[in-house]
């Protein structure tokens, strides 16, 4: 293995560990703020990537997908613990909202940085760091994209999925939340039929056309 191939592996999991750890912390975080204590009373408000080390979706997916050379790697980190009903009680289920969507708000925040770092220091790679800044960076984009659009959309239990159910609630859609509650043991089961079968093709469509835009 050459160095620029370590760099590069090396840059890809740390943007991909940036990315999924901090979207969880930020779900921690925005609860903690509406007054659950839960996250923060289990240690899993840190930035050590340990606490938050999920064996299969930190470790052994995106492993099969960078040996089997997939196109972008994918992961997820431990569940932060969240006590909704103290957030509802505290914030209303706007709160609730809040913390569905921080960690998609994270990751685009994430995403939109990078994006910008990249059009002011493409092009200037001069040595070994300049290089590893500059593909962390992308990486960097790159999976942020993935995280926030993939977890945007609502089908349970994706962070989209929750923020429509409190949004339901708000509204009194009845229906609405009835129907989630309905499918939501079936939602991994969903989520499979979109991204292992040729309905992928349109699943993935934002999150390459919003990946071209940033660039």
């Amino acid at each position: 293995m050459n160095t620029l191939s370590l760099l590069e592996i090396t840059a890809t999991i740390l943007a991909l560990m940036v990315a999924i750890i901090g979207h969880e912390i930020m779900h921690g975080y925005v609860a903690y703020r509406y007054g659950d204590n839960t996250a923060r009373s289990q240690g899993r408000l840190s930035i050590n990537p340990l606490v938050h080390v999920d064996l299969v979706g930190t470790i052994i997916v995106p492993a099969v997908l960078f040996f089997s050379g997939a196109p972008f790697m994918f992961g997820w980190a431990k569940p932060v613990p969240i006590f909704i009903p103290t957030v509802i009680r505290n914030g209303g289920y706007k709160a609730a909202i809040h913390v569905s969507l921080a960690g998609i708000a994270y990751n685009f925040t994430l995403a939109l940085g990078a994006a910008l770092l990249l059009n002011v220091f493409q092009g200037e790679i001069n040595d070994y760091f300049s290089y590893f800044f500059l593909y962390f960076l992308t990486q960097t984009l790159i999976y942020n994209v993935v995280l926030g659009i993939f977890n945007l959309y609502p089908i349970p239990p994706l962070d989209g999925s929750h923020a429509i159910t409190y949004l339901a609630m708000i509204l009194r859609w009845d229906s609405v939340v009835r129907f989630y509650d309905s499918i939501e043991r079936y939602g991994m089961v969903i989520l499979i039929l979109f991204i292992a079968t040729p309905l992928s093709t349109y699943f993935f469509m934002p999150i390459r056309y919003v990946i071209r835009w940033l660039y």
